[in-house]
């Protein structure tokens, strides 16, 4: 006989819901090591002292944090999600009758008080010295690295950056994401003299200026960049640095990521790896004088002499600064260009007018040779590559890219929600929060 669900309605029901949370299941485990409590004094700063009470920022922080535990990138989905399953209302401590902020009230407080991400740095740098006093962080050796990630901004609507900012200038009202870009292009400031010279932009995104146009995935695209400092014994991520998708900003975001960590979490490795785009004579000799050993292949062109002698056939004259040819001529320094800290030296044209293997060294009147000012620790680093030390560094590097796919594939984090690089900040921020808090709890178990 086929049987039918005869279901009893009942007045009163006999319901905790702590029972129905597994004790092995994540949220339980996150609450167990999350003490946004201790942080509220710095999360007052944020609120007005007058007026109706806010929506506690803890409950906000809990529910941004299960959207980026459970990849949820939608807040209209994270609003219904809490709603509905037990364990994230659990987690939020919203009992069976506690009200979800709905998805108008959770964007504003959001935007209204998370931008900049003061808020979630607090939060993240509490879960990173959680793991510090767990026993992850060696504290002896660090990676850098940084991925792309797509901006929200429509491919198409792009145009040459003169002709958006004079129609924007034109505009009274702006949104926030040009606002901020309008912002920053009035107090730029000229780039430190080891920090390299960005050019304008090709293409300039009318949604998200700030984004960069990027090749580096395939078709052009506006992205952003995540980029992780991690310290290599678990892959513990000890900061992160949100940019336009640059090249040239990776080197920025190491530097400032190193400095913060040291100074906010007492993060001091004794060496660094990273890929051959770091390699470069002045990042290299920043990681030297701050006491950082560098594992990093050192960037290096000169073998790029279309078919010609090479530099490593001259020999270079430390006591008088000069290079000597192979035929015994003397290169004397001729200048210095101080934005690329590049040196120029060049044999007397009269040696080369006659010089019997002037086809094999120069089309030229005369053979030029550069030699960077950082060459000395360029020369130290190369020498470090044939170290043991060097290649575990380097195996361990692995560990950064592996969090950037877990951040793509699993946590679903390919394509930006927010605009402007404070919007950027603060996701970053959120997933590398979250992936600290798996590893937390999976190796604290």
């Amino acid at each position: 006989m086929m049987g039918r669900q005869n279901t009893p309605p009942q007045m009163f029901y006999d319901f905790r819901l702590d029972d129905h949370v597994p004790a092995g299941h994540l949220l339980r485990k996150v609450d167990a090591v999350l003490d946004i409590e201790a942080i509220r004094p710095q999360l007052a700063a944020l609120y007005s002292p007058i007026g109706r009470p806010s929506i506690d920022p803890e409950l906000m922080i809990r529910m941004l944090l299960i959207g980026y535990l459970y990849g949820i990138r939608s807040e209209t989905r994270l609003c219904d999600e809490i709603h509905l399953n037990l364990a994230y209302r659990w987690f939020c401590g919203l009992g069976l009758d506690g009200r979800v902020p709905d998805r108008s009230s959770f964007s504003k407080n959001r935007h209204g008080r998370f931008t900049g991400g003061d808020m979630l740095r607090c939060v993240f740098e509490m879960v990173v010295k959680q793991c510090d006093e767990a026993g992850l962080v060696g504290g002896e050796g660090a990676a850098v690295d940084g991925s792309t990630i797509e901006a929200d901004a429509n491919r198409d609507r792009r145009c040459a950056p003169t002709e958006a900012v004079e129609r924007w200038a034109a505009e009274e009202t702006h949104t926030r994401a040009v606002a901020a870009y309008l912002e920053d292009l009035a107090t730029a400031a000229d780039p430190a003299p080891d920090e390299p010279r960005r050019k304008a932009p090709k293409y300039l995104s009318e949604t998200d200026p700030q984004a960069a146009w990027s090749l580096k995935d395939g078709p052009g695209r506006f992205s952003y960049e995540t980029n992780y400092l991690i310290d290599d014994r678990h892959g513990i991520i000890m900061d992160v640095e949100a940019t336009p998708a640059r090249l040239s900003q990776e080197i920025i975001a190491a530097k400032a990521m190193l400095t913060r960590s040291r100074a906010r979490v007492g993060f001091a490795p004794k060496t660094l790896g990273a890929d051959k785009s770091y390699g470069t004579g002045p990042f290299l000799a920043w990681l030297v004088e701050h006491n950082v050993e560098p594992h990093v292949p050192v960037l290096d062109r000169k073998r790029q002499t279309d078919g010609k002698i090479t530099r490593d056939a001259f020999q270079y004259d430390a006591d008088r600064d000069r290079y000597i040819c192979p035929q015994g001529h003397g290169m004397a320094l001729t200048g210095i260009h101080a934005p690329t800290g590049v040196k120029q030296y060049k044999a007397p044209a009269k040696a080369c007018q006659n010089c019997p293997i002037r086809p094999s060294c120069t089309d030229g009147r005369q053979r030029s040779v550069t030699r960077l000012i950082h060459e000395e620790v360029r020369e130290k680093v190369q020498a470090l590559a044939t170290t043991e030390a060097f290649a575990e560094t380097r195996r361990k590097r692995k560990k950064v890219e592996m969090l950037f796919a877990h951040l793509k594939r699993n946590m679903g984090l390919r394509r930006l929600r927010l605009r402007g690089l404070a919007g950027a900040a603060e996701e970053f921020l959120l997933a590398a929060t979250a992936q600290n808090l798996r590893r937390l709890v999976k190796l604290n178990a």
